[in-house]
């Protein structure tokens, strides 16, 4: 499972020109399920999402998580993360999971997020998504749970 992380003053995701998941100040998560992530990548991720010190502290020093500072996060499935670049111009996504393992993973992932408390908001699977942000930092971390150990 692959993360990309972003710490955001504010994120939203439409589709179809509604807005259908927003949040404020927190962690904008753009999610790729790879065909052998199980359960137990999610939560790995999960934790580290809601530990993970990106945010300042009163001396400006990264030294505060999601959870500390009270944020928002915004979880948009993203299968493009799984791409194999390596061979040809072409990305191949033949490790991306298929829908019926990665939307239950997918639900999953979020709901164990929701868990801490925190206002937990997602895009919608499978659709066309425009995805604005303010970038905040910039700060961006890219996360896979097959370097956990």
């Amino acid at each position: 499972m692959k993360i990309i992380l972003q710490r955001v003053r504010h994120a939203q995701v439409e589709v179809e020109g509604n807005i259908i998941g927003k949040i404020n100040q927190g962690l904008l998560l753009l999610v790729g399920i790879d065909q052998d992530d199980s359960e137990a990548d999610a939560d790995w991720l999960v934790q580290k999402t809601l530990n993970l010190r990106v945010f300042s502290d009163q001396d400006g020093k990264m030294n505060l998580s999601v959870r500390d500072i009270g944020g928002e996060l915004l979880c948009i499935s993203q299968f493009t993360l799984l791409a194999d670049y390596k061979k040809g111009n072409r990305p191949s996504y033949i490790r991306a999971a298929r829908p019926e393992k990665a939307i239950p993973l997918f639900d999953y992932f979020k709901k164990e997020l929701a868990k801490s408390g925190l206002k937990t908001d997602s895009g919608q699977f499978g659709a066309d998504m425009k995805v604005s942000l303010l970038n905040d930092g910039p700060v961006t971390i890219a996360m896979d749970s097959k370097t956990k150990s």
